[in-house]
């Protein structure tokens, strides 16, 4: 970096990068901000003119510290009550920037849920390692610097790492926009109470989770097949009504469409379905409060 280089505006236009690595490695939203301000603080007490690459740089920082946070995280969710699911993220291209949205780079198969929860498997360091070579397509000298260990090392533990999300991945889960047919079918059967019309969209395998995190009312144990998860998803709704005035609201959230309930105006969960060859093949509920204050409606 030259003198004549801002150090600010060079964060800044790294930023929805390096949210991206963090929110990938953390499946945390506010773990990811916590990262990122801490990350700024230790970007600005650095010798800039000495910084050749800001964004190899940067984006070593941010590892570093989420990789602390990862640790520390993996304790607390081994006491999680019930299933533990990423914060929903809104597609960036309608969730905004500023205040009310979270600028971010992520697309594709990376950002869904179902990859986030099979990243969850790998060790803290195999899963920055695949996060940074296989989502954002870092050099392995750029890797191996980030995550303090030999280039030969960063390889393996790559291979490791793609050998396992490999085994455990799926066919992949449909566009949002290819899917959305589907969505709202979805919804359209969800909405008007239709049992028989969420079901004739399950896979037979079709899996619900959800993640209450112990604070309110989710199923704790993953709930499969047709029937029971189409009486799940209206149950939820039925309850939500006599709560109050009941709002639906079609999105997407980590790559997949998602329906946002409202209870007298206030977020009561986030639904994201999961949709492959035109078949709903699993349903991820989100009603942690915690998990809800930073997400983006539109």
């Amino acid at each position: 970096m030259t003198e004549q280089t801002d150090p600010e505006k060079e964060y800044a236009a790294h930023r929805p990068l390096l949210f991206s690595i963090a929110y990938e490695v953390l499946g945390s939203v506010a773990d990811a901000e916590d990262v990122l301000q801490d990350s700024y603080l230790r970007w600005r007490s650095v010798d800039h003119a000495s910084v050749l690459n800001p964004r190899a740089y940067l984006a070593r920082i941010v590892t570093r510290q989420a990789l602390g946070v990862l640790r520390s995280a993996a304790r607390r969710r081994e006491e999680y009550v019930g299933p533990w699911l990423p914060d929903p993220l809104a597609d960036d291209t309608t969730a905004g920037t500023g205040p009310t949205g979270i600028d971010h780079v992520l697309t594709g198969e990376a950002v869904t849920t179902a990859m986030l929860l099979v990243l969850e498997t790998l060790t803290p360091l195999q899963r920055a390692v695949f996060v940074l070579r296989e989502v954002f397509d870092f050099d392995y000298p750029e890797i191996a610097a980030a995550v303090g260990r030999s280039e030969a090392a960063v390889r393996q533990l790559n291979q490791r790492a793609r050998n396992q999300v490999h085994a455990r991945r799926r066919t992949a889960i449909a566009d949002p926009a290819e899917a959305r047919p589907i969505a709202e079918r979805f919804l359209a059967a969800a909405a008007t109470g239709d049992v028989q019309g969420l079901m004739d969209l399950l896979a037979p395998d079709v899996v619900f989770l959800a993640d209450g995190g112990g604070v309110v009312s989710a199923a704790r144990r993953p709930v499969t097949g047709p029937d029971k998860v189409a009486r799940m998803v209206l149950g939820l709704l039925v309850k939500g009504a006599r709560m109050g005035e009941l709002g639906i609201r079609l999105g997407v959230h980590n790559g997949m469409h998602s329906i946002a309930v409202f209870i007298d105006g206030r977020l009561d969960q986030v639904t994201s379905i999961e949709i492959r060859d035109d078949t709903v093949t699993a349903v991820y509920c989100v009603r942690n409060p915690a998990k809800l204050t930073a997400v983006t409606i539109r």
